[in-house]
């Protein structure tokens, strides 16, 4: 009797089996639709049979099957494409946000051709010849400021656009910040509830595609790795450091940045380290406000500087028709309140640097004159200080040329006076001040006795901004001497958002200089010389990062951002053909197909129907043995 109740027991496997593949088959027909499900599949494997003949069990040739049973439930899952999804989703995430905001740049580059900063400049370089043509001209020289003016709303145009996208892109950063918290401490609290499932001997397939889907979105914010040494504690990394361990989540949180406009860096919440996020899109928004879109306002910062201080130059060289002289044409605001650049920089009411901008020597030089002594200049540049060398058989020119292809800070040429200028440019580290000339410094004679900038060669006669007063380095400063080297201070707000022309000039048009004064210290009628020279300054290769013309600095601008646009348009093309493919072939492993299913359910149906006449027959047999049999 014992086999026929064992019959029974046999049956109700085959039941309870087939009842759990139907029951999954729905499972998987129900999320079909549901992002991040990956189909399950029934285990089926034999029960253990009755293997040891005892008294109970009669021998027989072979052992006693007691039917089927589920062994497990498992997610269809290829584990190596995952890691290739997680990888090419985070080089798509991030060209995709590239390639967004390139856009929004290029929407800024292509203004109107009538206010663009190209066109309006051209307009200010015309307007200065037909005044050089007609000097005595009042409307020549209102036209000259008018066009100012428009120059000016030009440049702050754009960098009102370059610094909102600039703005745009630090909510966003501070935004994906919160995402990333947020899905670390999701995955954090799913390891939890999945240790403890399998504690109980579950396999928790709905919670691991929930934390897989967390893993793959969260690998389009960051460059994320996966790690489970132990089974029984998931980790997640973030460009190699610790995100989430077990059931334990990092977070990241936004601090300020000293000079970085006003922007945030992303720091670790408990130790306060920099956070190195590269790839994905939070690595990209940072790249594009911290680089990108800083380089673009550095460009535009650069050269509206340059072009300021060129025109000035000449300017205040040069007299108005009231033999005004020594007025610069454009001004920036604010400047620097102390004149020799002493700066309060961390806001302790204590004078702590020296933000100088540009110094011009004492002495005239010749371009092509060797310059017969030797040493070493010792120049800031982005990571630390650069040496320059100079030997007895270098022209000036070749002096100039080694101090502008270093990879100093601090460019050189020669002014209209053939003195000696040293001008800062934009710092590449975001932690320094652009414009500020840090460090100078000469073992030989070169910035000393020969050009006259400094007054002292070696470290004790080195500039340095990290102090207060330091401009009494500089040849006459601080001093009685005939020969004081000049110095320019340095804007500590944007210059393109500062600059205007000086007030004397907007209320006096006879302020404007045309001319040059003779030896009375008086022009000339009709005498246009200083507006041919200031109009000559657009074909003039100036120091604008490295030396080209205006023409040239607004050709290479276009250029870069349409390449970069262009570069950012292609990968993102590419990642998305790549990622199609992958998709499509884990929807084939892990997709549902409601057919498939419908197909399964058929069978599995059929297979418990068997199970169910099979307990029937079973019963049936028992009824007649107890029941049926009369003795």
């Amino acid at each position: 009797m014992s086999s026929s109740f064992a019959a029974i027991e046999l049956g109700k496997r085959s039941l309870m089996t087939h009842s759990q593949s139907i029951h999954t088959s729905g499972h998987n027909i129900s999320n079909a639709d549901t992002e991040g499900y990956s189909r399950q599949r029934v285990q089926i494997k034999a029960f253990d049979p009755l293997y040891r003949p005892d008294l109970s069990r009669a021998e027989t040739p072979g052992q006693i099957g007691q039917g089927m049973t589920v062994e497990s439930i498992n997610r269809v899952r290829d584990e190596l494409l995952d890691q290739r999804i997680v990888a090419q989703s985070n080089q798509e995430s991030y060209w995709d946000t590239r390639s967004k905001y390139y856009t929004m740049i290029e929407q800024v580059y292509n203004e109107p051709d009538e206010v663009s900063v190209r066109t309006t400049m051209d307009k200010f370089w015309q307007s200065w010849q037909e005044l050089s043509l007609n000097p005595e001209s009042t409307a020549n020289r209102q036209a000259v400021v008018e066009r100012g003016k428009s120059l000016i709303n030009s440049i702050r145009n754009r960098d009102t656009a370059l610094t909102g996208i600039g703005n745009l892109l630090n909510g966003d950063i501070e935004a994906n910040v919160e995402q990333l918290n947020d899905m670390a401490n999701q995955i954090a609290a799913l390891n939890s509830e999945i240790v403890r499932s399998r504690a109980m001997g579950d396999n928790p397939n709905d919670l691991l595609d929930r934390r897989d889907l967390l893993v793959e979105k969260l690998s389009k914010i960051a460059n994320v790795t996966t790690d489970q040494r132990d089974p029984d504690e998931f980790m997640v990394h973030v460009d190699g450091k610790v995100l989430v361990q077990g059931n334990v989540a990092r977070n990241l949180e936004i601090a300020p940045v000293l000079d970085n406009y006003g922007y945030s860096k992303v720091i670790w919440q408990d130790t306060k380290e920099t956070a190195v996020i590269t790839g994905g899109s939070l690595g990209a928004l940072i790249e594009l406000r911290d680089v990108d879109v800083r380089h673009e306002i550095q460009s535009l910062n650069t050269m509206t500087m340059n072009f300021t201080d060129l025109v000035n130059d000449v300017h205040r060289n040069a007299v108005g028709a009231n033999n005004v002289t020594g007025l610069d044409f454009f001004i920036q605001r604010p400047f620097v309140e102390n004149t020799v650049g002493n700066y309060d920089s961390n806001g302790d009411g204590i004078e702590d640097k020296s933000y100088i901008f540009r110094f011009t020597g004492t002495n005239k030089l010749n371009s092509q004159e060797q310059i017969g002594i030797e040493g070493t200049m010792i120049l800031s540049g982005p990571t630390g200080n650069v040496e320059v060398s100079y030997n007895p058989t270098d022209t000036v020119e070749d002096v100039i040329n080694r101090i502008n292809d270093s990879n100093g800070e601090v460019k050189a040429y020669l002014d209209r006076n053939n003195n000696l200028v040293l001008k800062a440019t934009t710092a590449e580290d975001i932690y320094n001040p652009d414009f500020v000339i840090r460090h100078v410094e000469d073992s030989g004679h070169f910035l000393v006795g020969y050009s006259g900038i400094l007054a002292n060669r070696g470290e004790e006669g080195a500039y340095d901004y990290n102090q207060a007063n330091a401009v009494n380095a500089l040849v006459g400063v601080g001093a009685e001497s005939e020969k004081v080297a000049q110095f320019a201070v340095s804007p500590v707000e944007n210059p393109s958002t500062y600059v205007q022309i000086n007030e004397r000039i907007t209320n006096d048009v006879m302020n404007v200089a045309t001319a040059f004064a003779d030896h009375s210290g008086t022009a000339m009628n009709g005498d246009g010389r200083a507006a041919v020279e200031i109009a000559a300054i657009r074909n003039t290769k100036v120091m604008i990062g490295h030396e080209r013309t205006f023409d040239d600095y607004f050709a290479d601008s276009v250029t870069h951002v349409g390449l970069m646009g262009e570069q950012a348009e292609t990968n993102l093309l590419s990642q998305h053909a790549v990622m199609d493919d992958l998709r499509g072939l884990r929807d084939s492993i892990s997709g549902v197909n409601i057919d498939e299913e419908l197909a399964d359910i058929m069978k599995f149906q059929h297979g418990y129907n068997a199970a169910a006449k099979f307990v029937t027959v079973i019963d049936s047999m028992l009824d007649t043995v107890i029941n049926r049999l009369k003795v």
